[in-house]
């Protein structure tokens, strides 16, 4: 596995997407994850995709790699068995993640009472703290009024949670960023960020704002268009259809030559005035551009062109569905080292990534299993809260925690 993050312990208290990612992430990167749950399981326990069985493919994908200890936090047992595990001892320790704070309790005004340089990075919905999901930021910033069909008159969601999944990841680079502090002060720090802000930082930094201030039209749906560009979806004579980019000069080049149009292309050009070197032009001119290459996909198969677009190097996709993929594309599969073919009870067989990012010198990535419920809730309470057998046994039989055998 991957050792880059060997030796740090971090503690997860979350739920949903971008926290658990967090976790995830950094599991994948060798750090020992610790994540407490209900002894009932946490919110995400049979969150969907669930299988036949009813286990949650969320969950099992979300806590890839993690340890978990289940904890009935209702008592105050569980809570202060909690804050030992947050706050036990160690110098790549005192690290927790949560979306879940909990004034006076689950905070780092409280946690920092036991230990003083407890770093606790906390995920809010908005600034002002209140509950927000992708679902909920898309509509409040505009998002879903430029998705969708073009001309199609109501808003569109997105079924990608994008901006749990850049808060994730900031989580992550802020966690890091804050023990790299501590290793140099000896300082804790309490990180806080929000969904929304995440989101409306980032339409910032794309100059969707810039935009919408300085623009008097409002920008609308371009349907499966690329915005400010040049790319377009084609149906072939199969039926299949293809995704084609013309973003930069080359890629604008490639298509031209692979679909032998230059003559219309530069016909095109003498009657507008405009030049289809410059990317601008490319999209005012979106609808002629089509108009003269649909008809040559239509004209052809699919498999008529595929390996000299790819032979070519042409930017370009072929549309699916996400169990067409699984079939077809090899990065889907053990073809691609990330991925690892696994059961998982109650889940089936399929192919389980580690993560993405390989360090050359940190050894291989592999992917881990998520644990069950509670499944390492003995060896935490002896480990990391240096609990005696003869307390653990009380906490068992009290009901203050459970474990689920693997």
């Amino acid at each position: 596995m991957s050792t880059v993050l060997s030796g740090m312990r971090v503690v997860e208290g979350s739920a949903f997407v971008a926290v658990p990612l967090a976790g995830m992430t950094l599991a994948q990167m060798g750090a020992d994850v610790i994540r407490f749950d209900r002894i009932e399981g946490g919110l995400d326990a049979k969150r969907w995709p669930v299988a036949e069985s009813g286990q949650s493919h969320f969950w099992a994908g979300m806590n890839k790699g993690k340890r978990s200890i289940a904890v009935n936090m209702r008592s105050p047992e569980g809570k202060e068995l909690i804050t030992r595990v947050i706050t036990a001892p160690g110098e790549d320790a005192g690290l927790f993640i949560s979306n879940l704070r909990v004034r006076g309790w689950m905070d780092h005004e409280t946690l920092s009472q036991h230990r003083n340089d407890l770093i606790m990075v906390t995920l809010m919905g908005d600034r002002f703290g209140r509950p927000a999901v992708d679902y909920t930021v898309n509509p409040a910033l505009g998002i879903p009024h430029i998705t969708g069909p073009e001309g199609h008159p109501d808003p569109v969601a997105n079924a990608l949670p994008a901006w749990d999944l850049i808060a994730g990841n900031m989580v992550v680079s802020a966690l890091l960023a804050a023990e790299r502090r501590r290793l140099r002060t000896g300082l804790g720090d309490d990180v806080e960020l929000s969904l929304k802000d995440v989101a409306a930082a980032n339409l910032g930094h794309l100059g969707m704002i810039g935009d919408a201030a300085t623009n008097p039209n409002q920008r609308g749906k371009s349907g499966n268009d690329l915005y400010g560009a040049y790319g377009h979806d084609f149906l072939c004579a199969d039926g299949q259809r293809v995704m084609v980019i013309g973003l930069t000069d080359r890629q604008w080049k490639l298509i031209v030559d692979a679909t032998q149009s230059g003559e219309a292309m530069a016909a095109l050009e003498k009657e507008t005035g405009l030049s289809l070197k410059e990317e601008s032009n490319r999209w005012a001119l979106r609808r002629q551009i089509s108009s003269v290459l649909e008809p040559w996909f239509a004209k052809r198969n699919l498999s008529d062109f595929a390996a000299e677009f790819d032979k070519a190097g042409l930017t370009w996709s072929v549309f699916r569905s996400l169990k067409d993929a699984l079939e077809h594309d090899k990065d889907l599969t053990t073809d691609n080292p990330m991925f690892t073919m696994m059961d998982q009870q109650g889940l089936g067989r399929f192919p389980v990534p580690a993560s993405p990012v390989s360090f050359a010198h940190c050894g291989q990535n592999e992917a881990r299993p998520a644990p069950r419920l509670g499944e390492h809730t003995e060896e935490i309470l002896s480990e990391v809260v240096g609990a005696d057998d003869t307390e653990i046994a009380q906490l068992f039989d009290k009901g203050i925690v459970s474990s689920q055998a693997a």
